[in-house]
């Protein structure tokens, strides 16, 4: 029992010279924290409010100010650790060491936050705009440092990871996608007659952007007939809705001014034995 008395007196002894000797230093620490977190916050606040005066893209603003708190808070951090009287170079050496290790294992998901980092300081695109990439296409909602997150018409959300934008080709429409369509006109149509009646129906659509103007012309010349284009800007929230309006309106217009649609000739091939 004497014993047991004699451990609890070594450790009460333990503590209360460690409080002696550190409590001091460890409430410094704490306060050089809490002062580096109230910093790093008006910091933020501050980058925030600057850059948006300036009109400065939301995702690039809001990683600017989160990055400044983050570089405050760790200065304090260090200052924090050095008043403990812990050094930091050990520790510096630490966090290399596991950070090579650890490059080999997250090769993958740094290379998306490198990207991310790319896409965010050179602002390729921006939130609302509409992009296709990679096969898909959709309006950007969201930037992070690992993906960019598209939304198509239908409402579904398309995760990209950043890696597969930068370095690839892209094609960035802003708010509208583009309908392109070409149909064969018969030689024996007046061409110019065709082509005021293909915009007429175009611009008969409601809900096409009202620029630019529909862009209606003879592309080439086939062997029976006509290539006329015709390219339309529509809002990207409702490209496949516009686009099966206009081609119904074209179809439905040229029906009513008897006009005849040409098809390609077919060459037919009869092999012998």
């Amino acid at each position: 029992m004497q014993e047991q008395f004699g451990l609890l007196e070594e450790v009460y002894t333990l503590i209360v010279n460690f409080a002696v000797t550190y409590s001091f230093q460890l409430l410094g620490a704490v306060i050089v924290l809490i002062v580096g977190y109230i910093i790093g916050g008006w910091l933020s606040r501050l980058l925030l409010t600057m850059l948006e005066k300036r009109d400065v893209d939301v995702t690039l603003r809001l990683f600017i100010a989160s990055a400044g708190r983050l570089i405050i808070v760790g200065m304090f951090l260090i200052i924090a650790l050095s008043q403990m009287g812990i050094s930091i170079t050990p520790l510096i050496a630490a966090v290399g060491g596991l950070a090579i290790g650890a490059s080999f294992a997250i090769q993958g998901p740094v290379s998306n936050y490198g990207a991310g980092l790319v896409i965010i300081l050179t602002r390729m695109f921006k939130v609302t705009d509409t992009i296709n990439v990679c096969g898909y296409a959709g309006v950007v909602r969201e930037i992070t440092l690992s993906t960019t997150i598209l939304e198509s018409e239908d409402g579904e959300q398309i995760v990209i990871p950043n890696k597969h934008i930068v370095g690839e080709i892209h094609r960035n429409s802003f708010g509208n996608r583009i309908i392109e369509g070409q149909l064969l006109i018969s030689y024996d149509t007046d061409p110019e007659q065709a082509i005021e009646v293909i915009r007429q129906a175009i611009t008969g659509v409601s809900g096409i952007a009202a620029e630019p103007d529909p862009v209606i012309g003879i592309n080439a010349f086939s062997e029976s007939a006509f290539c006329i284009d015709y390219r339309v800007w529509v809002p990207s929230d409702r490209y496949f809705q516009l686009l099966h309006a206009v081609n119904l309106a074209i179809h439905c217009s040229l029906q009513t001014a008897n006009m005849r649609l040409s098809l390609p000739k077919q060459e037919v091939r009869l092999l012998s034995d």
